[in-house]
């Protein structure tokens, strides 16, 4: 039997973050159906990242695209979720939300090396 989607909520990771605030959490996937609370969760807690594997980025919600432009930006990892998507369209689909370089370099690789230590 399935756990229930109640486990999933971002609350759990928001009171793990704040009881620990040395140990660095990324969050996995865009976090539907609780994309505003998992925005709050990454934004308010310093020590919390967020990886958006598993959903194409055209199907992301539009706050969540214009958040990873502007106060997101250092906090959200590519993740594939290969090979259940393809790379080549991961990779177009990313390209087609049309953010800045700057960004683009971020969330492709430098924040997963910032909070990695790599």
């Amino acid at each position: 039997m399935a756990p229930s989607v109640r486990h999933a909520h971002p609350g759990a990771i928001d009171e793990l973050a704040a009881d620990f605030p040395q140990l660095k959490i990324i969050m996995a996937h865009p976090g539907w159906p609780w994309v505003d609370e998992t925005t709050a969760v990454a934004l308010h807690k310093g020590n919390v990242y967020w990886e958006m594997s598993g959903w194409a980025p055209k199907h992301f919600p539009g706050n969540l695209k214009v958040d990873i432009r502007g106060r997101l930006q250092d906090k959200i990892m590519f993740g594939s979720d290969y090979p259940s998507l393809p790379y080549e369209r991961i990779l177009r689909e990313w390209a087609e939300l049309g953010y800045s370089d700057a960004v683009m370099e971020k969330v492709m690789h430098g924040n997963a090396e910032r909070v990695l230590g790599l």
